[in-house]
């Protein structure tokens, strides 16, 4: 690579070929950006996905795999571990590297900003922050740490990294403000939403192949696809299924897997819903058709996480042209969007009988899927393509590298 242009350092355990929402996001900003730096990105094993190890060069990044651990990331005590060996194993990567412009972290995991920190001041050049969480606030509210020691530890490190950032990238309005009450600075925060890929992501008909595929032609079809995790709150909609058993050519599709994958798997078999099928993530060649497939979206967030986490998925849904039923606090960026944008209907969450309700007008034709659907569209073309999101990041990186700190 050549040593003239600005040299990218950038951090996060989950890079190319891996499935998760960072991931792609991270492969997607730096292969766009590749064209006018050189970037380096120190990532981690990957489970289940085969993947060059060592050193190796993937769409114009040199991607450098450390030795971390790969284990079950449904347990906790696995996930920590992952944590612990791709922080431990980053740090002493990230220090051998050469001396780079910037130095780029998302938060996955949540502490790596720690580790970009320690490198982006060996070098004495400027630290972004990309959050796509809010941690440890999500944990808290999913209930899934509660111990006040290790809850402390953890505030302090993230509140640690982000006073210290020169620039803290936020994903929505919301969470900007929660980035601030965290520590960082408000002169250096700035809000860069996700995006997508609007070619590749574009409508297609209704009754395609996939459908037909998988059975789902003549059908009304609410739809999920992504994470099967904790945020999601899919439980509300397997339940909302069971008070919908009178509508024949209604079917609920969850595509996806995830941490609560098996207990929302055996909830739908408790509850006996025969019309919730489950599939796995899907090839990305086959996402237009599967996404045009669903009649109306279904996008939930557990109560409590708005500001802390915002789903990525919803670009995908709007630039396919579909319409979406949120579940979600009022205040959280998904469902001010789409109350502004007018492209769907929103719901409290965890309310399964709303929820009902929302999807049955949806099915008798009460509420302008059509018209959502095409106001989808026409927002992701003009608000979410990754060339706008890239060139936001252009502009804050030209920022940095063109002032003094």
């Amino acid at each position: 690579m050549s040593s003239r242009r600005p040299l990218l350092l950038v951090f996060n355990q989950y890079y190319w070929p891996g499935i998760e929402a960072t991931a792609r996001l991270l492969a997607d900003l730096c292969e766009g950006l590749a064209m006018d730096y050189d970037i380096t990105v120190v990532t981690g094993l990957l489970r289940d996905i085969e993947a060059p190890t060592g050193t190796t060069t993937h769409n114009g990044v040199r991607i450098v795999r450390v030795r971390s651990s790969a284990l079950d990331r449904r347990r906790l005590l696995s996930r920590a571990v992952n944590y612990l060996t791709y922080l431990t194993q980053s740090l002493r990567v990230g220090l051998a590297q050469k001396r780079p412009s910037v130095v780029i972290c998302m938060t996955d995991p949540p502490v790596i900003g720690n580790v970009a920190t320690v490198v982006a001041r060996r070098f004495r050049v400027p630290l972004v922050v990309v959050s796509q969480d809010v941690f440890p606030e999500v944990a808290v509210e999913l209930g899934r740490l509660d111990n006040p020691v290790i809850l402390k530890m953890l505030e302090t490190a993230v509140s640690g990294y982000l006073k210290r950032a020169d620039r803290v990238v936020a994903i929505g309005q919301t969470m900007s403000k929660r980035l601030e009450q965290k520590g960082a600075r408000r002169d250096r925060l700035r809000v860069i939403p996700n995006w997508v890929d609007v070619n590749e992501l574009a409508p297609v008909e209704r009754e395609n192949e996939w459908a037909r595929a998988h059975d789902l032609s003549g059908k009304f079809v609410v739809m999920h696809s992504g994470n099967v995790g904790h945020a999601q709150n899919l439980d509300t909609l397997v339940r909302a299924a069971s008070f919908l058993r009178d509508l024949d050519d209604l079917v609920i599709v969850i595509i996806g897997s995830g941490a609560r994958y098996h207990e929302v798997l055996g909830l739908a078999d408790m509850l006996d819903v025969e019309r919730v099928r489950f599939l796995p993530y899907q090839p990305r060649e086959s996402l237009p058709a599967a996404l045009s497939t669903g009649d109306v979206h279904f996008v939930g967030l557990a109560p409590g996480l708005a500001g802390y986490v915002v789903p990525s998925r919803l670009y995908g849904i709007l630039s396919t042209g579909r319409p979406v039923i949120v579940a979600a606090d009022d205040e959280s960026e998904t469902a001010t969007l789409v109350r502004r944008v007018d492209c769907g209907v929103v719901v409290p969450p965890s309310r399964p009988e709303l929820l009902t309700q929302a999807i049955r007008d949806a099915y008798e034709g009460r509420v302008d899927l059509v018209g959502m659907g095409r106001r989808a569209r026409g927002y992701a073309l003009a608000e979410a393509t990754r060339e706008i999101a890239h060139e936001r990041y252009r502009k804050l990186l030209a920022e940095l590298i063109q002032s003094p700190r």
